[in-house]
């Protein structure tokens, strides 16, 4: 590229950078709404332009952020504050229904999955109440084992303990 068509394209980008400083300060001064595309409207740019340029991308959002100069339905001022809090209030939200979305799909897809095994006709085994017995029994058995294994160990760990205690007497005696 030659340094004349380098210098024409730089003197271009800095009179586009100038048009979107002058329309940020316009709507903040005016109270027009201030967005990417609004901004990228109103000085004649693409939105792709603000997008490039990071620093003018953040006069942008800095300027959606600025409280208005009064709320055109007559109340109080907007501050960044308020619209922080409403936006992580909002967040709060989308977090609470997408856990509860995916609570209602889990539902629905265990009932679609009873109702697609009924009507298959295999349904579940008519004894199920009995197998739940069954493995509950042998489950409170299995705790009823594991209890007297670990009270035979600790009586073996005492016998061996006054085996030795025995053992040690004798052999200081002979």
């Amino acid at each position: 590229m030659s340094p004349t068509m380098r210098d024409g394209r730089q003197a271009n980008s800095e009179r586009r950078r100038q048009r979107v400083a002058t329309a940020v300060r316009n709507a903040a001064k005016n109270g027009t709404p201030i967005s990417v595309s609004a901004i990228a409207r109103q000085a004649g740019v693409d939105r792709s332009f603000l997008y490039r340029h990071r620093d003018l991308l953040e006069i942008v959002h800095a300027a959606e952020l600025e409280p208005a100069a009064q709320d055109p339905a007559g109340g109080s001022p907007v501050s960044r504050a308020s619209l922080q809090a409403d936006l992580a209030n909002a967040q709060a939200r989308n977090t609470r229904l997408a856990a509860r979305v995916q609570q209602l799909e889990k539902r629905l897809s265990q009932a679609l999955g009873a109702q697609a095994w009924q009507e298959s006709g295999l349904g579940a085994p008519a004894d199920i109440d009995e197998l739940q017995r069954k493995i509950t029994r042998l489950e409170q058995h299995n705790v009823e084992l594991t209890s007297a294994l670990e009270e035979a160990r600790s009586d073996l760990g005492a016998a061996r303990e006054a085996n030795r205690d025995l053992t040690r007497a004798l052999n200081q005696r002979g």
